[in-house]
């Protein structure tokens, strides 16, 4: 394992993975600086005791960068666009993710920035890949075209409270009964637990055999979404009823989710678009590399229960789900 004595540079500070990520970053003392467009709103994410350094700045906005990249020894690029509140503010979200990579890799070589870590999506590549996976490779190629060593994790879906893979699932299959899905539920996945994702996330930056080199990763499991809905009402003790029919379009679908999860439908149409490719790993080299033992999607989904009830970290009697 080699040793850390630079500053990191953390983007995506203030989502679902970043934030998961920050705290872990903090919590074994890295010096860690935070890329953020608005300050106000990651302090009020911040553990009392968390002593971080915050770079005002925007990715689309090159000039905005350089002091950010200054004297920073690894960086880690945890942003996409998507995420808009509505469909259409997605239709440019590929655009929107090519330049912010560009202009982050051409300051980050300017920096002298000697390691990139990005966090990527699973996925074949080809023409059938949904445009939000593709959109995801391709920012992965922009990060690897620079003069520091790059490491890409090819994630599927993460799995924790507060991600949208979990709020989505949750909301499903706590307020219908009776489920009448697409034919997409039926498409294999491997998803991955959050805590999982943050150790693989750490430890490439310590394992330097990880430098330069892409790693599909995924949890123990490959399920159908169908098969999580099942496991996820097995765990709360519910009955529920699947059905599927052939007639529900990724828009349909989208709208569909929509109604029934509080979600955004900008967030759910790139999720349900990607949902007709498979997303589970091709090798598993990065288990050799960052050895851990993966948590099933059973135990993650009741300990993301109990994070909704209480909040991250601060987990109940293991009693609330039904696991045996």
């Amino acid at each position: 394992m080699a040793e850390i004595t630079g500053k990191i540079l953390l983007t995506g500070a203030t989502g679902f993975v970043g934030g998961r990520l920050l705290h872990a970053l903090t919590g074994h003392g890295m010096k860690v600086r935070c890329l953020v467009r608005s300050p106000e709103k990651l302090r009020g994410k911040l553990f009392s005791e968390e002593e971080i350094e915050i770079a005002t700045g925007d990715l689309l906005q090159e000039d905005t960068l350089d002091s950010a990249l200054e004297g920073i020894e690894v960086a880690y690029y945890l942003v996409h666009s998507m995420g808009g509140r509505t469909i259409g503010e997605n239709k440019i979200f590929a655009e929107r993710d090519r330049v912010a990579a560009r202009n982050f890799i051409r300051t980050a070589d300017k920096a002298g920035v000697s390691r990139v870590i990005y966090l990527g999506g699973l996925g074949e590549t080809g023409d059938q890949l949904s445009k939000h996976l593709a959109s995801r490779q391709e920012v992965g190629e922009i990060l690897s075209s620079g003069r520091g060593q790059a490491t890409e994790l090819r994630a599927p879906n993460i799995m924790g409270a507060g991600g949208a893979p979990f709020e989505m699932l949750r909301y499903l299959v706590e307020r219908l009964p009776v489920m009448v899905c697409p034919r997409w539920i039926e498409t294999r996945c491997q998803p991955i637990d959050i805590r999982d994702m943050v150790n693989y996330l750490l430890g490439c930056m310590r394992e330097p055999a990880t430098a330069g080199l892409s790693f599909d990763v995924g949890g123990p499991d490959i399920v159908t979404y169908r098969e999580m809905m099942e496991i996820y009402a097995k765990v709360r003790g519910l009955k529920r009823l699947i059905i599927t029919v052939p007639v529900l379009t990724p828009r349909l679908s989208t709208y569909w989710v929509n109604m029934v999860t509080p979600v955004p439908s900008g967030v759910v149409n790139p999720l349900v678009e990607g949902l007709k490719n498979e997303v589970i790993c091709r090798e598993n080299r990065i288990r050799e590399l960052i050895p851990m033992k993966l948590t099933t999607l059973e135990e993650s989904i009741c300990i993301a229960l109990q994070e909704v009830e209480k909040g991250p970290g601060k987990l109940i009697s293991r009693q609330t789900c039904l696991l045996k």
